[in-house]
């Protein structure tokens, strides 16, 4: 059962953000849902391995509840670099074509421009994101992030942008699974970085290491940056377009997903997406396989929402190539200060925590054992924030937060009071 209001089917867009640099032809892109006339526009930030099309389970549910709200999902620039076009095929015929190699993979050759591409490029895509959703003042802007996105989003806060304050452009905060302030310590991701480390890191980069292949290699799927992508959205697309046919990729899946069983394409991506011991961040509990080879739902998240989730191109739902210079950055930026050598040999302007005055959102799955929350309120405490809630359900996944049912999804359950005080103008 969900409590999923239906009667009012949100509009929905996609499109490259406006403003930018002259010349420049990797603009982040942004899925809008909601009226074009709302009052408040909730722009959200993916984590590490996600695009704008993770969030539009959630996107289209708060857009439905809240009148005057548009959320806004946005792609960062470096997805523009993935080839999507195989997805629009069968599913013979997009396997034929991953599997296959022949579709367009990235390099420093291909893509010399992303080796630039760090936080202050982002947090630069950003503030063109709010300003466009703020439409000159007339709207307010809430922002917010999934995991790493959520780093991004307090960051923001915190930049200083020549002098003016990343916090002023916005008028509430939302963190989903993630921070700074090492959020993620109690999920095994500790993020310490030396300055002779970093020096490495960014001399590696500068001699052409631009994307970091860590969830692939980290999830069993190989050494390029794209196969876990690739592997998730494949299986996805094969369990939307014939759920029930036998799976084709289960018998040439990567070793830690074989199955000794034959699956169907449900079954299959079922395994993929409950393989939690390959990967905690891509854990999602939708249930359990039936015994012949399909998949029984009986967790907060349907496996088939997931699948439609994941199986999409505009947007897609996974990040293709994470950008080193980009984690060099996030990483140097977790202790929330530009303080240090660190910050100075990277460039960090994060100056302005302490005087962010905003209301703060923050929900917390059992991910990290915790840290997320300890991280959240560490800021609300070090800042001028008066209004901060933090919500926890330790009971569902780091994915779960974005794509449960709405009625087992603490996110979509909370948010939605938060987001109507903001619009209203109410206190707490």
């Amino acid at each position: 059962m969900t409590t999923e209001n239906t009667s009012r089917p949100a509009r929905e867009s996609y499109g490259p953000v406006p403003g930018g640099r002259p010349g420049d032809t990797h603009r982040p892109h942004v899925l809008r849902v909601g009226p074009d006339d709302a009052s408040t526009v909730l722009v959200l930030l993916g984590g590490r391995e996600g695009s704008a099309g993770v969030f539009r389970p959630a996107a289209r549910h708060l857009a439905a509840r809240i009148p005057g709200l548009q959320v806004w999902a946005v792609d960062r620039r470096e997805q523009t670099l993935s080839d999507l076009s195989g997805f629009t095929l069968t599913p013979e015929a997009a396997r034929a074509y991953y599997l296959g190699g022949t579709y367009q993979q990235q390099s420093a050759e291909t893509a010399p421009e992303a080796g630039e591409w760090g936080l202050a490029v982002l947090l630069d895509d950003v503030r063109d994101t709010v300003r466009a959703a703020s439409d000159g003042g007339r709207r307010k802007v809430v922002l917010g992030g999934h995991s790493l996105g959520a780093a991004e989003a307090l960051l923001y806060a915190a930049w200083d942008f020549d002098g003016h304050p990343g916090h002023q452009d916005i008028d509430g905060l939302v963190a989903i699974d993630g921070g700074v302030h090492h959020a993620f310590t109690g999920a095994g991701f500790s993020f310490e970085l030396s300055l002779e480390n970093a020096k490495g890191w960014l001399q590696q980069t500068k001699s052409g290491a631009y994307f970091e292949n860590a969830s692939s290699t980290g999830a069993g799927f190989g050494e390029l940056p794209e196969l876990a992508a690739l592997w998730f959205q494949l299986a996805a697309v094969h369990a939307v377009e014939e759920p029930d046919a036998l799976s084709p990729l289960a018998a040439v899946a990567p070793e830690p997903y074989r199955s000794g069983e034959p699956l169907t394409n449900r079954g299959f991506f079922g395994h993929l997406v409950d393989a939690s011991m390959h990967h905690p961040g891509f854990k999602i509990n939708s249930g359990r396989p039936d015994g012949s080879g399909g998949w029984t739902d009986d967790g907060p998240t349907p496996l088939d929402r997931a699948a439609r989730a994941f199986a999409a191109t505009q947007p897609g739902s996974w990040v293709w190539y994470t950008l080193n210079r980009l984690m060099i950055d996030l990483v140097g930026a977790v202790d929330f200060t530009s303080d240090g050598d660190l910050a100075q040999l990277l460039g960090l302007r994060v100056q302005h925590g302490q005087e962010i005055q905003l209301p703060f959102y923050a929900v917390q799955s059992g991910f990290s054992n915790g840290t997320v929350g300890q991280a959240a309120a560490k800021v609300a405490a070090e800042s001028r924030i008066g209004e901060f809630e933090l919500h926890t359900d330790t009971a569902i996944s780091h994915q779960d937060l974005l794509l449960a049912e709405p009625d087992s999804n603490i996110l979509l359950r909370t948010l939605p009071s938060f987001l109507r005080r903001i619009a209203s103008g109410e206190p707490r």
